[in-house]
């Protein structure tokens, strides 16, 4: 059995990372002997865990996380679906009211 799982460190950060044994992985990162990241910023706790079938579906699931920002990270760890849904959705910035090719077509 494998996991992903968020760490809360003593700075406020989130650090997400996968193993096969939470508990031992926790405990490595709190002796300092986990991440560089990690070893900086201790005491860790352990905010969020999700089960995957194997190793590599938690990595996969992993790389996704590393790219959330912490404020989705936040809403996840908190188990608030409406933040989560809000926070999913691309920003939408206004338009250009013109195109590219609308300035090429203008130029002699």
């Amino acid at each position: 059995m494998a996991f992903t799982y968020i760490l809360r460190c003593a700075d406020d950060t989130f650090y997400v990372g996968h193993t096969e044994n939470l508990a031992s992985r926790e405990r490595t990162h709190n002796d300092g002997k986990g991440a560089k990241y990690t070893a900086a910023r201790r005491p860790v706790r352990m905010v969020y865990a999700e089960e995957h079938p194997s190793v590599e579906s938690a990595i996969a699931r992993e790389r996704q996380l590393k790219r959330w920002s912490n404020k989705k990270k936040e809403a996840l760890v908190l188990g608030d679906r409406r933040a989560l849904k809000a926070l999913g959705r691309r920003s939408t910035k206004p338009r250009a009211e013109f195109s590219w090719r609308d300035l090429l077509d203008r130029m002699p």
